[in-house]
């Protein structure tokens, strides 16, 4: 796939090779790219295993390395493409980071914030999309889980 064909489902693809890292590692995988000027400058995928840090999800490792890159702890200009739709904890750091644009797969009805609380912590500006590729984002939280039980 082309990143011209459609950017939103090949910057999900990206997120996609993260959540599979994770799995692989033996992390719950979700795996997340920010995105700016059509450059992909943060990578990141659940690593609360190994670090032992409930905090160390796919979006903040993600908005940390963005920051980073960028010299900037706000991202209105940014992309945040994510397998799983943020928790509280996430959609909070990004209402925090100004982030532009969010873009997830699959929800997530029993923790997901904007199932459970809306857009109430996001910054007004944000845009939200939902469903990118949502049957692979889903499919691959089912088999982690499957395989746990």
């Amino acid at each position: 796939m082309s990143i011209f064909d459609n950017p939103d489902e090949y910057y999900m693809q990206q997120a996609l090779r993260e959540a599979r890292q994770a799995m692989a590692e033996d992390e719950i995988p979700i795996g997340a790219v920010i995105v700016c000027g059509d450059q992909i400058i943060a990578r990141g995928h659940n690593n609360t295993e190994r670090l032992n840090d409930v905090t160390a999800h796919a979006e903040m490792l993600s908005f940390t390395a963005a920051a980073e890159y960028l010299g900037a702890k706000y991202l209105p200009e940014c992309t945040l493409y994510v397998t799983v739709e943020p928790c509280c904890m996430c959609a909070g750091a990004a209402g925090w980071t100004q982030i532009g644009r969010i873009v997830y797969g699959a929800d997530d009805p029993k923790r997901g914030a904007f199932s459970t609380l809306g857009r109430a912590m996001l910054h007004p500006k944000t845009q939200l999309t939902a469903g990118v590729l949502k049957d692979e984002c889903e499919t691959l939280m089912k088999e982690f889980f499957k395989q746990r039980r």
